[in-house]
C-alpha cells in the first residue's frame, strides 16, 4: 500500500449497509447450518432445558415438527443425540435396533431426508449408566480399544436406520478406522464419516450434560478428550490420524475459544472442515440477552462470522434454525 491518509481512508467502503454488505468477505448461508436435536425415550413432551432457553428433550413427534421446521428454513443438516429410557454399563441401546435415536433416524430421513443431511453422534455417554465415553476397565478407567467395537456397532446400527452420516464424538484412538471398517464391511461404504478429530475437554459442554444426561457419575474426561494447553501441533495430529483412517471430513470443538485452532486445521486439510458452537457459548449469549447486558441478535450473529471466518465451512449451533430463517 503506497497511499496514506488523508487520500487513503478505508471508512469509504463503511459509509452504508448496502456498501458493507456488498465488501463483505464473510458471508453465511443456511445450508452451511446444522441443528443439533435431541430426543428422549419415554416423555410424553417436549422437556425443556433449563440452561438452554430455547433448546428441549424432544419427543419423536416434536422432533419431527423441529426437523420440519429446519428443513423449510433452509438448514443443511441435523445432527441426532439420544436419550435411552434404560442405561447399563455398556451402553447397549447405542446398537438398539429399536433405541431411541434408531427409530428418529427413521423418522426424520422418512421425513426430511432428501431436504437436508440426518446425522447421528456416534458415541456411548448418552447410553451408559456412569456416564463416560467407552466401556471402563476394573479399575474405572475407559478402555479404549474395547470401546471401538462398540462404535463400530452403534455405528453400524445408525447407518442401517437410516443415518447419513455418522460422528464419531468419543476421541478414542482408532475410533475413524473402526467405524469405517463396520460400515464397509455391513455394505455402508456410501455412508460418510464426520470426525470430532479435535475435541477439547472443555468447561463450555456443562448445558449438553443437562441436555443429553450424560454427565460422568465420577471423574472425568481429561484422560481421552484434548487439553486445552497441549502439546503444539496435538490437534493437527489427530485430524491427519482420523484422515489417513478415512474420515471425510473433520470437527473442531469447541468453537469460539479454539478460533485459532479451527484455523490452523482448516489451511492444513483439504476436505470441509466444521465447528461446534456448543452449549456453554449458547447458553452464555442466551444468559447476558436476558440480562439485558448485550443484543441478542447482534451477538448470535456476530459470534457465526467469528467462526465462519476462521476457517469453518460448517457451523453445529442451536440457532441453526434461527439464524437459517433471517438469512433468507
Amino acid at each position: 500500500m503506497s497511499a496514506q491518509f488523508p487520500v487513503a481512508r478505508p471508512r469509504r467502503l463503511r459509509r452504508t449497509a448496502a456498501m458493507r454488505r456488498m465488501v463483505a468477505g464473510t458471508r453465511l448461508h443456511p445450508a452451511e447450518l446444522v441443528l443439533p436435536l435431541f430426543v428422549k425415550e419415554g416423555i410424553g413432551e417436549p422437556n425443556p432445558i433449563g440452561s438452554m432457553p430455547g433448546v428441549f428433550q424432544h419427543t419423536r413427534d416434536s422432533l419431527r415438527k423441529a426437523a420440519h421446521e429446519a428443513a423449510e428454513a433452509g438448514v443443511g443438516g441435523l445432527i441426532l443425540f439420544g436419550i435411552p429410557a434404560v442405561k447399563d454399563a455398556r451402553g447397549s441401546a447405542a446398537d438398539d435396533p429399536d433405541g431411541i435415536v434408531q427409530q428418529a433416524v427413521a423418522d426424520v430421513v422418512a421425513d426430511v431426508g432428501d431436504a437436508l443431511v440426518v446425522m447421528t453422534d456416534t458415541c456411548l455417554d448418552e447410553f451408559t449408566d456412569h456416564g463416560h465415553c467407552g466401556i471402563l476397565t476394573s479399575g474405572g478407567e475407559v478402555d479404549n480399544d474395547a470401546t471401538l467395537e462398540r462404535y463400530a456397532a452403534a455405528a453400524v446400527s445408525q447407518a442401517r436406520a437410516g443415518s447419513q452420516v455418522i460422528a464419531p464424538s468419543g476421541m478414542m484412538d482408532g475410533q475413524v478406522a473402526a467405524i469405517r471398517a463396520g460400515l464397509d464391511a455391513d455394505g455402508f461404504e456410501q455412508i460418510p464419516i464426520l470426525a470430532y478429530a479435535v475435541k477439547y475437554a472443555s468447561a463450555f459442554y456443562g448445558p449438553f450434560r443437562e441436555a443429553a444426561e450424560c454427565a460422568p457419575q465420577f471423574g472425568d474426561r481429561n484422560a481421552y478428550q484434548q487439553d486445552a494447553a497441549g502439546p503444539v501441533g496435538e490437534a493437527l495430529r489427530e485430524v491427519r490420524l482420523d484422515l489417513d483412517e478415512g474420515a471425510d471430513w473433520v470437527m473442531v470443538k469447541p468453537a469460539l475459544a479454539y478460533l485459532d485452532i479451527l484455523r490452523q486445521v482448516r489451511d492444513a486439510v483439504d476436505v470441509p472442515v466444521a465447528a461446534y458452537q456448543v452449549s456453554g457459548e449458547y447458553a452464555m449469549i442466551e444468559a447476558a440477552a436476558a440480562n439485558g447486558w448485550i443484543d441478542r441478535d447482534r451477538a448470535i450473529m456476530e459470534s457465526l462470522v467469528a467462526i465462519r471466518r476462521a476457517g469453518a465451512d460448517m457451523i453445529l449451533t442451536y440457532w441453526a434454525t434461527e439464524v437459517a430463517k433471517k438469512l433468507q
